[in-house]
């Protein structure tokens, strides 16, 4: 199976969405297919045994459409935007003076055929619109007809032919007085100008693809074995080059730290704007700016496989995705207009049987061919997907598609893994405490000293503090490590052993006015370790797996949401008790095993709850699925794409608050523009049969629909996640 993503930038309508939809999934071999109005993009997946991309695009250019690569298609809509704004001008300079002369009447004084000569200026201008300006209506619409289909650009094009064939037909007759030359001016005009916004406003909801390649460096630094350095361009570097960073210099790839030490402003990626201190042995990600020290790195992760190029993807694919809401629309615009159609002839028969002229029953079948046109409930849904997941991406939440937004409505509970989620998944020294007269800081620089050279999983903690503080630590002499007894090493001559509360006490050390202290640390959880200097007590460490230092906004964050939180976790009940006292969260379950995780989502599931999932992605799987929002937590490199329906960048609980209130937001703007452009069509339609809507007024209310629509999922781009 292949999946690929081309463009048909000639679409104009949600029905012009299902019809290439069909087409496509016609061909044989074509499993699965997503066309998106917004994007005017297509996304199939196939069978290369069976097809291939030349026969896709002969599908839909039989339908009488346009099927080019990506790149093309950004190219056409670029240039799009600046025929449409010179159609658009052509458009009102002679649709103007057309209503302006029918408008107030004004007369030349000089007859042609017996008719003044103002209403042929009027019959020009605006064939010259209708007909030149406006082809592409006519144009499409004759190639949909030898299909037995009809789109948007059908009813325009009624419309507007039978208000200009029917002022011909008037001046056939002598009659000057039912003319509707301007008419069919003005309503292409004013639809060829709510395209030319609707393009502009497109480009502003799709720019997050954009920004997010802007992102990325464009050359290197590259080290040569000899040591000698050269700038090449991004595309040149291969994994395992050594990459020099300097100051200011965004890193151009994903890698690891070799030499040097510098703070690094990832907010880019993450959406935090806290720079991470990096050192030697480091992770690094392309598109983040290092600030201070000068970098070695060594290429690991390049173009599609580093972050920023899975960020892209990602984002791409969600914005040719659909929310299943969007399915509802696509069937009603499949079946619209033919009824619309319908009933504009209803409406011209009704008007006619009960007296009116001929004239008289066409013009409100003309409003009602005019203001049907389903251009709103096309772009109702994908712009705002469009929108919603550029804002993600901005702030390192990465929506894998549209279903993932409509998954976060309703959510009612978020379940949190403990370890790597609300905490920061390692051994940390959250307490010191030295003996009175004792330096903290000498202290710790010893104890690293000694713990340097020991394998034990806790001395890590103890050398990450030291150099977290920059501490400088001293060399350590006869290091020897007894088992249950703890390390011990000398440091500038004295003698300093690291052991266990326990091993202490058998050794009749006394802890003084600190003893208490022993006692409240050990009932959170924590380790404790006792250091002595030449037998002599000297203070205390206590260690555990820290809590994240955003986790107790986020439960803080979503409790005020009405959201509740529960913590699931395999560590010990009174583990798992203490860091849901700290955080805030009321229902615990520990001692869980990894494949049981499912088991308890599955038990909250039944009791009612609406449960999105908060886990690495890994261990979490079967639970990520399980739920019915899955949020993948990671860092980096570790992303669990194919895990979760969102994925953070960022390893942050808060981030699984912005997600999930991002995913709820983006589908109340999607419920929103289907309510309105629902709502439009169905107030407008009996106004427009019941003569209520001048023809040029429904033209003008079509367009500014469509615009409403796009302008409403803008209101995404203003980052109002966190209301």
């Amino acid at each position: 199976m292949k999946t690929i993503q081309f463009s048909i930038p000639d679409m104009h309508c949600a029905s012009c969405v299902v019809t290439n939809e069909k087409a496509l999934k016609s061909v044989p071999g074509v499993s699965e297919v997503s066309v998106n109005f917004a994007t005017r993009g297509a996304r199939v997946s196939y069978d290369e045994a069976q097809t291939n991309e030349h026969a896709l695009h002969e599908s839909v250019r039989k339908n009488g459409y346009t099927a080019v690569s990506e790149h093309e298609g950004h190219i056409h809509a670029a240039e799009s935007v600046g025929q449409a704004k010179n159609r658009v001008f052509i458009a009102l300079t002679l649709a103007i003076p057309a209503t302006l002369l029918a408008m107030g009447g004004i007369t030349f004084g000089v007859s042609a055929l017996g008719i003044d000569s103002s209403v042929w200026v009027q019959a020009f201008l605006s064939t010259v619109v209708i007909l030149g300006v406006g082809r592409e209506f006519h144009l499409r619409m004759l190639k949909q007809l030898r299909s037995f289909r009809a789109d948007m650009d059908t009813l325009i094009s009624v419309g507007t032919l039978s208000a200009l064939a029917l002022s011909f037909w008037s001046l056939s007759h002598g009659d000057s007085e039912s003319l509707y030359f301007e008419t069919g001016a003005i309503i292409t005009a004013l639809i060829l100008l709510g395209r030319y916004f609707e393009a502009l406003s497109r480009g502003k909801a799709s720019a997050a693809i954009e920004k997010l390649m802007a992102l990325g460096a464009k050359t290197a630094r590259l080290i040569h074995d000899d040591g000698t350095e050269e700038e090449i361009s991004i595309e040149s570097i291969v994994v395992g080059n050594r990459i020099r960073v300097r100051p200011g210099e965004k890193i151009p790839v994903d890698g690891t730290v070799l030499s040097g030490l510098s703070s690094v402003d990832e907010s880019a990626l993450t959406g935090e704007s806290m720079p991470v201190e990096k050192k030697v042995g480091d992770t690094v990600f392309g598109a983040s700016l290092n600030q201070h020290g000068s970098l070695e790195i060594k290429a690991e992760k390049i173009g599609a496989d580093s972050v920023i190029g899975q960020m892209v993807k990602m984002v791409v694919e969600a914005q040719s995705s659909k929310a299943p809401i969007q399915k509802l629309a696509d069937k009603i615009s499949s079946v619209f207009v033919p009824i619309v159609i319908l009933i504009a002839l209803a409406t011209a028969t009704l008007w006619y049987f009960t007296g009116s002229s001929i004239v008289e029953s066409i013009i409100p079948a003309v409003a009602v061919l005019v203001i049907a046109c389903p251009c709103a409930l096309g772009l109702a849904t994908p712009t705002a997907i469009m929108v919603g997941t550029g804002v993600g991406a901005r702030r390192g939440i990465l929506i894998k598609n549209g279903e993932s937004l409509e998954k976060g409505r309703g959510i009612d509970t978020v379940v949190f893994d403990k370890t790597g989620t609300l905490t920061v998944g390692h051994p940390t020294i959250t307490d010191i405490r030295a003996l009175e007269g004792m330096d903290e800081e000498k202290l710790l620089a010893n104890a690293a000293a000694v713990e340097k050279l020991s394998e034990h999983p806790l001395a890590g903690a103890v050398v990450r503090a030291a150099e977290e503080r920059n501490l400088t630590i001293p060399l350590a002499e006869n290091f020897t490590s007894e088992s249950g007894k703890g390390v011990e090493a000398r440091v500038s001559g004295a003698l300093i052993k690291i052991q266990s509360v326990m091993s202490a006490k058998a050794q009749d050390i006394s802890f003084g006015s600190l003893e208490k202290q022993v006692e409240i640390w050990e009932s959170q959880s924590k380790t404790v370790l006792v250091i002595t200097q030449d037998g002599i007590f000297f203070g205390f460490f206590a260690i555990a797996d820290a809590v994240k230092p955003e986790a107790k906004t986020a439960i803080t964050t979503l409790k005020e949401r009405g959201v509740r939180s529960v913590m699931i976790t395999g560590d010990n009940q009174r583990t798992a008790e203490a860091i849901a006292r700290e955080v805030g969260i009321d229902e615990v379950h520990a001692q869980v095993l990894p494949q049981d995780k499912l088991n308890e989502v599955r038990a909250l599931q039944k009791a009612g709850r609406k449960v999105a999932f908060v886990g690495d992605g890994v261990n979490d799987a079967p639970a990520l699925a399980q739920a019915n929002l899955g949020i993948a937590i990671g860092t980096g490199t570790d992303i669990a794409i194919e895990t979760g329906d969102i994925v953070l960048v960022q390893g942050s609980p808060l981030k699984a608050a912005e997600g999930l209130a991002l995913s709820q937001q983006t589908f109340r703007i999607i419920t929103q523009n289907l309510f309105w452009a629902f709502g439009y069509n169905v107030a407008a339609i009996p106004l427009a049969a019941l003569g209520l809507l001048n023809p040029m007024i429904a033209a003008g209310a079509m367009a500014l629909s469509s615009l409403s629509v796009v302008l409403n999922s803008l209101r995404l781009s203003r980052d109002i996640i966190t209301e």
